[in-house]
């Protein structure tokens, strides 16, 4: 199931040729060198990227990064200057491939006086019809009143039309653009659950967001892009490291806090009476064994907010 980021474009399917299991390429999503320059704008930068099934990429930048021109050049609704992407295994142009693809654009534009019921009925009558338990189900889910027209709905519940167009069709591969964007605490975490769900049952998932908990939540790996190029990619493992911050261990005595300080990733070490605070950037191993060597009797962990963290690494980002 399919949306543009403008009017409703019908796309024919392929599903019954396509099925699950056939053997696919070992990249859902590739891109190499993927460009897009508007006159003096370079919107993205020299992009390449590799997505595995069933993985949950984030990709996140500021406001105009190129964020939603990728998007739009993965299914080919703009051309790149230059470079290549491959979804699917195939070209984001060809309608088999769109087929299996649930994608929400960051602007959702329906015909005015379209009902969500309207748009649930248009796009599953583009092929075989969805389950209609599962529509229900959406709809249950994202506390949606399919029965009012498009020009009466609030930003957030114009995105709970098109997150059940996204997902009704049992797609593949979600191409998801600000997907929470306008949605109270609530449904944000409704979403969250769905797409544990989803990736559970091996579909792939790009987005792009601004909610920091929703990132650390359901993405695998980050992909930060800042002026239209990729300036760092992190699984969220490496982001949970960093997060570790500060750590304070006790012992039944003063130690040195030099015995900490030329250990790898620590940045500072400092003797507070029979404490030691010790603040890590990476990997808390070394710390860890060595405190156990020196006898510590209790350790206490300080959390680095991650939006910090994401603020900080896109600082260097930047500079």
């Amino acid at each position: 199931m399919l949306l543009t980021c403008g009017a409703a474009v019908p796309l024919p399917r392929a599903v019954d040729t396509i099925e699950w299991g056939v053997p696919m390429a070992s990249y859902v999503i590739e891109t190499d060198g993927l460009t897009k320059q508007w006159g003096d704008l370079v919107a993205v930068n020299e992009l390449t990227i590799a997505i595995e099934r069933g993985e949950c990429y984030a990709f996140l930048g500021r406001n105009g990064s190129g964020k939603s021109t990728t998007a739009r050049m993965l299914l080919d609704f703009i051309r790149p200057t230059r470079g290549s992407a491959r979804v699917l295994g195939g070209s984001g142009a060809d309608p088999a491939v769109r087929a299996r693809v649930g994608y929400l654009p960051g602007d959702l534009n329906l015909a005015r006086s379209m009902t969500g019921r309207d748009a649930i009925e248009f796009f599953g009558s583009l092929g075989p019809a969805p389950d209609r338990s599962v529509v229900d189900s959406l709809v249950e889910r994202f506390a949606l009143d399919p029965s009012r027209p498009v020009h009466e709905l609030s930003t957030g519940n114009r995105r709970k039309v098109g997150l059940v167009l996204a997902f009704m069709g049992d797609p593949e591969l979600l191409i998801l653009d600000e997907p929470t964007s306008g949605l109270d605490p609530v449904l944000q975490e409704e979403f969250r659950d769905l797409v544990a769900e989803r990736k559970a049952a091996g579909v792939t998932i790009w987005l792009t967001s601004h909610v920091m908990a929703e990132v650390e939540r359901v993405a695998d790996r980050v992909g930060l892009i800042g002026d239209g190029k990729l300036a760092r990619e992190l699984t969220m493992a490496d982001l949970r490291r960093q997060s570790t911050g500060r750590i304070v261990f006790s012992f039944d005595g003063p130690r040195p806090a030099s015995a900490f300080s030329e250990l790898p990733g620590v940045t500072s070490a400092e003797a507070e009476g029979s404490d030691v605070a010790v603040t890590v950037d990476g990997s808390t191993a070394a710390v860890l064994r060595k405190a156990g060597e020196m006898g510590a009797s209790a350790v206490q962990t300080e959390r680095r907010d991650l939006d910090d963290i994401f603020l900080e690494l896109f600082e260097h980002t930047q500079s």
